[in-house]
């Protein structure tokens, strides 16, 4: 059984599975039962491994032997004293020797007691056959059914190789990987990041209880010196998914008793496969994004071009039997800006195949802007929805779409408008994907924001609340800004600006006077409050 190496490292050495027999297998075989053996010393050691069977009528085989030999002899040169029979047994164990079996009646006809003594205290398991058995009939059975084992495990063994091979050609997602592993195994598996989080996983059939519990602490318990290696303590196998440097995480199957190695075998494919994935994940895009932005650039130029129409088509994106719609994407946190837009990319590609559906990807700063070719047996609306829906639980994202529409012509209305949906959308907004109907007048004045005469009214209409406050130190701006968000609860305005009713009417006749004319009338309230909303998108 294997051990781990110490109290915090991982054993690299695992059980040969289907490769061997054991000593029990070996009993139980029809010629050697027609023998009638019994097992005389280290009955509890039958689950040894017996890798081949050696016969020998020499005292000092030993040195000749290899681990896992089973020695069958009749003990006709062995010297029938207690030292020599001790020397005899504990050249076997020395050598590595699986076990022992004695035949009697050739020169023994009960074993020695010296013989069985130190068998026992060598823990070397010895079987006498009671009865005359052909050890060319033994030999050949064990060989048959270890020849048979072996061909069963490389047939196994080109199978588990043959399901990831097809799943790295299929650009398998993490969740389909582990579920075969899942599925192959028969135990649950974890993906975990560097920093030992659960990335993903599958329970097992069985659902061992506890099998998740205290996750983080117990796989920072865990080193690993080497590729792959198992935790006793834990019953984990672990394996490292891509190479050390990559800090990409790790795969662990759950195996309670020391791992096969077809298990081995099936974690290191598994591996393999989902570093494989990681790779295509995160540079797939690089000649992607290229032509992805070429062409929304061309689309946006001249749509009609036939050339650029066939190249559109070319990267997937069909000109008939679809309704295309824009979309502007951004991660809602600023941290590592770069790196956030490159896993949008990738979570925008991924998710497109998931939903199987054609879409142009490119980047602009911070932000992404998509093009979906939605077929039109679909709903675009909850279509995109479910995309953003699945690029969202890579991480936090703000989204907005634009009107779909019916001809290439008209796309770069859709990413246009869509852009500026999410300039004005409302950041803080629970509201998955943001569109033109979310956004009212500050979608419109988004749109028109750039005009300078725009601008002008905007600091028109703040500019003497602005010198008062300069002036006088008075904080007006706010005050009318409030006003003008609550006019129509007095109340409201008076918490919002910690003053009294009464405080608050004396600031309303300070403004008025300031403004020229009264609050209470609509139109000069809605020029403030068109003001703000500019200054707000313009700072």
């Amino acid at each position: 059984m294997l051990r781990r190496a110490g109290s915090d490292r991982l054993s690299g050495t695992f059980s040969r599975g289907g490769a061997v027999l054991t000593l029990a297998e070996v009993l139980a075989l029809p010629v050697v039962r027609s023998a009638d053996p019994l097992v005389l010393a280290a009955a509890d050691r039958l689950d040894r491994p017996v890798e081949w069977v050696h016969v020998t009528e020499l005292a000092d085989i030993g040195p000749l032997l290899r681990g896992g030999d089973l020695v069958l002899t009749t003990g006709i040169a062995l010297v029938d004293t207690p030292e020599a029979l001790s020397a005899f047994a504990a050249s076997l164990t020395d050598s590595g020797a699986a076990g022992l079996f004695l035949e009697l009646g050739r020169r023994w006809q009960s074993t020695p007691p010296a013989l069985v003594e130190a068998c026992r205290s060598l823990d070397l398991p010895l079987v006498a056959l009671r009865r005359e058995v052909r050890f060319a009939a033994v030999t050949q059975a064990v060989g048959e059914r270890l020849v048979d084992e072996q061909v069963a495990a490389l047939r196994e063994a080109h199978h588990v190789h043959d399901v990831f091979t097809e799943l790295s050609l299929q650009e398998a997602q993490p969740g389909e990987i582990l579920a075969t592993v899942e599925r192959l195994a028969g135990s649950g598996v974890v993906l975990e990041s560097a920093e030992h989080q659960v990335v993903d996983y599958r329970r097992g059939p069985d659902e061992t209880a506890g099998f998740l519990d205290d996750w983080e602490r117990r796989s920072r318990s865990v080193r690993q010196p080497g590729r792959t290696g198992w935790d006793e303590s834990n019953g984990w196998l672990v394996t490292r998914v891509g190479r050390p440097e990559r800090g990409w995480g790790r795969l662990i199957i759950g195996s309670a008793t020391a791992p096969s190695e077809r298990l081995v075998a099936i974690a290191e494919r598994a591996a393999a496969a989902l570093a494989l994935h990681r790779l295509y994940d995160r540079n797939r895009d690089t000649h992607i994004r290229r032509l992805h932005h070429e062409l929304l650039l061309g689309l946006a130029a001249d749509a009609r071009d036939p050339e650029l129409r066939r190249r559109v088509a070319l990267a997937g994106v069909p000109e008939r039997g679809r309704r295309y719609v824009g979309l502007t994407l951004r991660a809602r946190t600023t941290t590592g800006v770069a790196g956030q837009v490159d896993e949008l990319v990738a979570g925008v590609l991924r998710a497109a195949e998931q939903l199987k559906v054609a879409c142009l990807v490119a980047d602009s700063d911070t932000e992404l802007r998509v093009l979906v070719a939605v077929p039109t047996r679909l709903d675009p609306v909850a279509l995109v929805d479910r995309l953003i829906g699945i690029v969202a639980e890579r991480g936090p994202v703000v989204a907005a779409a634009g009107t779909p529409c019916e001809e290439l012509d008209l796309v770069d209305r859709s990413l246009r408008e869509s852009s500026f949906v999410l300039a004005a959308a409302d950041r803080s907004s629970a509201v998955l994907v943001h569109r033109l109907e979310d956004v009212h007048l500050r979608g419109l004045l988004t749109m028109l924001g750039d005009d300078a005469r725009v601008q002008d009214f905007a600091e028109r209409e703040l500019a003497p609340l602005r010198a008062a406050d300069q002036s006088h130190g008075t904080d007006l701006e706010r005050a009318a800004r409030t006003l003008v968000e609550s006019w129509g609860n007095k109340a409201e305005a008076a918490l919002r600006l910690n003053l009294s009713r009464p405080a608050l009417y004396d600031r309303i006749a300070k403004l008025e006077r300031l403004l020229g004319g009264p609050l209470g009338d609509a139109e000069r309230r809605t020029s403030l409050h068109v003001a703000f909303i500019l200054n707000d998108l313009g700072g």
